[in-house]
């Protein structure tokens, strides 16, 4: 299509988003992009419009900012499905007026082909390049696909969108509505650690050796382990997110990608969440490669990175190896997400790691993380089979190999004390030991 081509056919797609969101009907089921590239003047528009609609599904990740389909008054008029249960969806999961499908990051896009098609995906972008194309920015992982999959695509075009490289474009031919709307991404900031991640992020850091490629998300712990990989050399970055910590990495010189043998000199990473500062440093940047999860999480293209070292957390781990990392108890909390894909990707790697780092203790120490057996109702994440070592702030315990006698006794040496007695006596209860 030439340039006068696309901008002709362009103009004919501009409409405001009161004007493209009517094209919603009732029982349709929408994709919002997720993360912080959450297109917020077009979920704003649909939502206004509740009183017309009915049994409208609402299909993301987690989001950031607020979700007003999924207040109370909104019951019948939306329903949303989580597929990473956010801190702004949470008590609508938990009351039962949202739901959750609990699915592998990278097997979301099959989701879209299979059993959730689409009607429509919401997403943002930024303004189109001089051949048409534009970038989905700080959130290419499921925004891509879902852009592909759905029967009707509606595109915020913000200014304040990074235009970002690698398999992030849509060409204005595949958008049905176009929405100039400018306004500031959401930012996400993460407090500083406190000493106990310090001391984990110092445990994991122990772990990584120069030359490695990493895998982290964003929090305290994937904080305190990025800050300790400071005097580290020649990291390279395959991931799901990219966050500040990482970018103090780069410009620090620690992670230069250099070392890679898998896209040598590029950091490979699906969508991006931090600050201003984060957003500009990936516009236009070609360091940055962003993929959707179909690449970035697909456990045999993360094992083609030679000492690739994946860092994921739990809320509790029992002392067989069982990792629970999506509820507490019966309570849903976040999702599978990435973590199994990563754990066997970065297992079947040539030198590689599978990390899963936690405090050992909740609710302000009076509540261990490591158990005997997971609270009833909890999900089992990562299996046992898969689980190879586990860091809290008192040790490492490496399972991998393990029989069910050793792995208690490694899990209780990284308890905290304070339980440690309680732990083993359990174990012998259970038969773990004799």
């Amino acid at each position: 299509m030439s340039t006068k081509d696309w901008i002709a056919e362009a103009k004919q797609k501009v409409a405001t988003p009161e004007e493209a969101t009517r094209l919603i009907a009732s029982g349709q089921r929408v994709y919002v992009q997720g993360g912080c590239a959450v297109p917020t003047a077009l979920v704003n528009a649909v939502v206004e419009r509740y009183q017309e609609l009915s049994n409208v599904e609402i299909v993301h990740l987690h989001t950031e900012g607020e979700a007003p389909y999924a207040a109370p008054e909104m019951e019948g008029h939306f329903r949303h499905n989580a597929l990473f249960i956010g801190r702004n969806v949470r008590e609508a999961v938990n009351a039962g007026r949202a739901d959750f499908t609990p699915v592998f990051l990278s097997e979301v896009p099959r989701l879209f082909e299979t059993t959730l098609p689409l009607d429509v995906a919401l997403i943002q972008v930024s303004p189109p390049d001089s051949f048409g194309f534009c970038s989905l920015g700080i959130s290419v992982d499921c925004a891509k696909p879902a852009s592909l999959a759905a029967r009707l695509v509606v595109a915020q075009v913000n200014k304040q969108m990074p235009r970002t490289h690698g398999d992030s474009f849509l060409h204005m031919s595949q958008i049905d509505r176009l929405v100039p709307f400018d306004q500031d991404l959401i930012e996400l900031r993460v407090p500083g650690p406190d000493q106990q991640c310090t001391d984990i992020g110092r445990l994991v850091a122990g772990l990584i050796d120069d030359g490695c490629t990493i895998q982290t998300g964003i929090g305290l712990i994937p904080n305190a382990v990025l800050a300790a990989l400071r005097s580290h050399k020649h990291l390279g970055l395959h991931t799901e997110m990219f966050s500040d910590g990482l970018l103090d990495l780069i410009e620090g010189g620690v992670l230069d990608n250099d070392a890679k043998n898998f896209h040598r000199g590029k950091a490979v990473a699906s969508f991006v969440m931090g600050s201003r500062r984060l957003y500009d440093f990936v516009d236009d940047n070609p360091m940055i490669e962003m993929q959707p999860v179909t690449f970035t999480n697909d456990p045999f293209q993360i094992a083609q990175n030679d000492n690739m070292v994946a860092i994921n957390s739990a809320i509790e781990v029992d002392l067989t190896g069982q990792v629970c990392a999506d509820s507490i108890g019966h309570r849903l909390y976040s999702g599978i997400g990435g973590q199994v894909d990563f754990v066997r990707g970065a297992s079947r790697s040539r030198g590689g790691r599978a990390i899963i780092a936690l405090p050992s203790t909740a609710v302000s120490g009076t509540v261990s993380r490591i158990v005997p057996e997971l609270t009833p109702g909890a999900g089992v994440v990562t299996t046992r089979g898969d689980v190879h070592v586990v860091v809290t702030e008192f040790g490492v315990a490496d399972l991998f190999g393990k029989t069910l006698r050793e792995r208690a006794r490694a899990l209780i040496s990284i308890a905290h004390p304070a339980f440690r007695d309680e732990l083993e006596r359990a174990a012998h209860g259970l038969n773990y030991l004799t």
